[in-house]
């Protein structure tokens, strides 16, 4: 899967398909045999274009069946609940092929690839379909490219067997040929087909650790190098092999898609709660500056309520009509003169509350402003992730549940088909 650091790298994962339940779901989902899904990232308009390189001429069950018919495969001596079906995904980051043109360079990419697949399970005729998916959408790279971008894949459904012999027993009436081959078959086997393999030197021997042990190597560590090579030599040079020991390579598709939802859940969650914060604070900081800016409103209405108007002054006292002077009573005088005394600071008190009233209804527009502006972008960030939000609202629990269910699932079935290692011996990946 893509690492977001320029290189492009070869995948190959391998998964069992245990119940006829888990084959039945394969084959719905390679084939699209379903009316819709709950994958959004499925473009149905597309599905024209994905490319069958092997197409099934039955169900796989029943393909399977006839190929048992046929002599192709061989069930002796399997097990009732023994694992009969596997599935290679053969992938490089949407990348890859976004940059090399697209639709036709992933055709022939994953032709090649078909070619890779039929080396490794051991002949086309165990394969019972190869199909590459070009209806599926990368919706971060659409999203920051601001144009539909695919995710190419091949998905190869197969039967896993081994060659074996079986030989003539010791009741045989001929005694020359007890012990000798009788026939050879291919035997559904799981388990044989992805057996650890000794890691050899280069003469071709299996190396040694210091007890003598062989030292071996992941089966699924070898499913890497052969894809990478055999890409390598049809001259896709241009690709590096998946990181060895890296989880991704043995995650299904369903477990990968659900970790990055995950993923992408929690970035986008967090920015939401950070965006309320910020709101939060935000409208705190203007309703402060909305009720600063009222009081002042009020120490204003009230200082021009006690000024003295130029009315009230000219009405005082009483003009002599001999000498024109005013003569004012001992109160008037005292009165003017506490008005005069108190008109120089009611001025400068004036000047005072005006400044801070216009400094106030500044500072509250300006929040007004900022307050507007995170408002808009909370409205189209909550609106980007309204469904993940109304989907943890409605059913939370089953939500994450399923979530923590699909992962540990899958961290589980990982340390199960993990090949055993036997004590005394090293392992390689």
């Amino acid at each position: 899967m893509a690492r977001n650091d320029g290189i492009d790298r070869t995948v190959a994962r391998n998964q069992d398909l245990e119940t006829p339940d888990d084959v039945a779901k394969v084959q719905e989902h390679n084939e699209r045999e379903k009316d819709g899904y709950s994958n959004q990232d499925i473009v149905p308009e597309r599905t024209v274009l994905n490319v069958h390189y092997k197409a099934p001429t039955d169900d796989y069950v029943k393909m399977f069946e006839q190929m048992e018919q046929d002599g192709v495969i061989s069930t002796r001596g399997l097990k009732a609940d023994a694992i009969k079906y596997g599935e290679l995904v053969f992938d490089v980051n949407s990348a890859y092929f976004y940059n090399h043109g697209g639709y036709e360079f992933a055709k022939q990419f994953y032709a090649d690839a078909y070619k890779a697949a039929v080396e490794i399970v051991g002949g086309e005729q165990y394969i019972i379909s190869a199909v590459m998916h070009a209806d599926e959408r990368n919706r971060a790279m659409s999203e920051a490219l601001g144009e539909d971008v695919y995710h190419y894949h091949l998905h190869v459904v197969y039967i896993p067997v081994v060659e074996k012999q079986i030989l003539w027993s010791k009741r045989c009436k001929d005694e020359a040929l007890r012990g000798t081959v009788k026939e050879t078959i291919m035997q559904v086997s799981r388990s044989k087909k992805w057996d650890s393999k000794p890691v050899l030197d280069e003469n071709g021997n299996p190396k040694l650790n210091e007890k003598g042990k062989k030292i071996l190597k992941s089966s699924y560590s070898v499913l890497q190098d052969d894809f990478f090579n055999f890409m390598r030599s049809a001259g896709y040079t241009d690709v590096e092999r998946g990181e060895r020991g890296s989880t991704e390579e043995h995650l299904t598709v369903t477990q990968f898609k659900v970790q990055a939802e995950q993923h992408r859940l929690e970035a986008v969650t967090g920015q939401v709660a950070q965006a309320e914060q910020s709101l939060e604070d935000t409208k705190a900081a203007a309703e402060k500056q909305k009720k600063k800016l009222e009081a002042l409103q009020k120490e204003t209405k009230a200082a021009k309520a006690v000024a003295l108007t130029a009315q009230e002054i000219e009405s005082m006292g009483k003009k002599n009509s001999f000498t024109g002077n005013i003569t004012l009573t001992a109160d008037e005088c005292r009165t003017l003169k506490d008005y005069a005394v108190s008109s120089f600071a009611e001025k400068a008190e004036k000047i005072k509350y005006k400044q801070k009233y216009e400094q106030a209804e500044k500072s509250a527009k300006v929040w007004k402003q900022r307050f507007e502006k995170l408002q808009e972008q909370y409205l189209e960030l909550k609106q980007k992730v309204q469904p993940f939000l109304d989907a943890i609202e409605v059913a939370s629990e089953r939500v994450w549940a399923f979530v923590n269910t699909v992962l540990a699932r899958g961290k589980e079935t990982q340390e199960h088909k993990a090949p055993a290692r036997k004590r005394g011996q090293d392992m390689e990946i």
